[in-house]
This record gives structure tokens, C-alpha cells and sequence, in this order.
């Protein structure tokens, strides 16, 4: 009788303890999932922000994203900001306003923001675009680094040809030293 206590109180132990796992192991994979899914989500571009900032919404609800691996002039770098802002609405709404927001390993920046890779209905890679054109520099912080080979291939495109920020009449500060000279208020 001691015996079948005992055998029962450990099945019921190890049951206990699957059970206590399987449930961490889920509650960890949803947690995860928020943080390292690289599934896409379509969206529709509600504003762009400026050159590396774009409101979409996404399964109805509005969010900011911060496009990976670049950085574009900043609004009072006159008159790269604007012009960084107007590219990337023309690369993002020329055929559509329907875009694949594409997440990488870390899904939220600091200010709550999404970082994502957007491609615009006709397949292209924005993030991309915007530095091939010369209206952005690379900005890789890991660990987004999925297409930061061909970011720097697109970068150093742009500056071989003078293009955008890199011609004669280009950018003087990085928007990095920009913006420790203007920090937000």
C-alpha cells in the first residue's frame, strides 16, 4: 500500500511538472515570438514621418516603425530631411500603399517603436532603396542585421555615383552627429 501511495505521488508529481513546463515553454514562446519573428504583416502606409520613420497600419491598429539598417537626414538638416522624407513616400506609395512590414530579431526599439524591413507591393525593399538612391546612411545595430550586406552594397553604390547626400552639394553631418548636436526636447 506504501508503495502505490508513493508511485502514485510521484506520477503525480512528474504530470505536475510536465504540465508546469509545457506552460512556460508556451508562455516563453509567446513572449519570444513578439520579440524574434521575422513573419511579415501587410499594412497600409498611413503617414511617412520622414526618411526612416513611416505610420502603417497594421491588422487595424496604427503603428510606428523604424525602418532597420538606415538613417536619413533629420527634418532641420535642411534640405536633406524633406527631401529624404519625399523620396521615401515616392519609393513607398508609386503603386500602392499596401506594404510587407518584415521584422528581424528584435521587434521594438527603445521608444516602443517597431523596426522592420518594408516592401512595397512591387517587391522592393525600401530600407534598401532609400540607401541605393543615396537618401540614407547604414545603421546596423544588432542584432537586425539580416540584410546588412547588401545594405552596405547599396550604400557604397550611391556614394560611387555622388548620388543624393553624397554629391557635390550632399550632406555635411551624419544625422547620428546631428542629432547629439539637436537632441529632442
Amino acid at each position: 500500500m506504501y508503495r502505490m501511495k508513493n508511485t502514485m505521488s510521484e506520477r503525480l508529481t512528474k504530470i505536475l511538472l510536465v504540465a508546469v513546463l509545457s506552460g512556460f515553454s508556451l508562455l516563453m514562446g509567446l513572449i519570444g515570438g513578439e520579440e524574434s519573428s521575422s513573419a511579415a504583416s501587410a499594412g497600409d502606409v498611413v503617414r511617412v514621418i520622414d526618411g526612416d520613420s513611416i505610420v502603417v497600419s497594421v491588422r487595424g491598429q496604427k503603428e510606428e516603425i523604424r525602418l532597420i539598417g538606415i538613417d536619413a537626414p533629420e527634418m532641420g538638416q535642411r534640405p536633406w530631411g524633406r527631401k529624404a522624407r519625399e523620396h521615401l513616400r515616392e519609393i513607398l506609395l508609386r503603386s500602392s500603399d499596401r506594404v510587407s512590414v518584415v521584422y528581424d530579431v528584435q521587434k521594438r526599439d527603445k521608444y516602443g517603436r517597431l523596426l522592420a524591413y518594408i516592401r512595397t507591393a512591387g517587391g522592393r525593399l525600401a530600407n534598401a532603396e532609400m540607401l541605393k538612391d543615396g537618401y540614407a546612411v547604414l545603421f546596423s545595430l544588432p542584432p537586425n542585421v539580416r540584410y546588412v550586406d547588401e545594405f552596405r552594397a547599396a550604400q557604397e553604390s550611391a556614394r560611387g555615383r555622388g548620388l543624393g547626400i553624397w554629391g557635390k552639394w550632399g550632406l555635411r553631418e551624419a544625422p547620428y552627429h546631428y542629432r547629439r548636436q539637436h537632441p529632442r526636447r
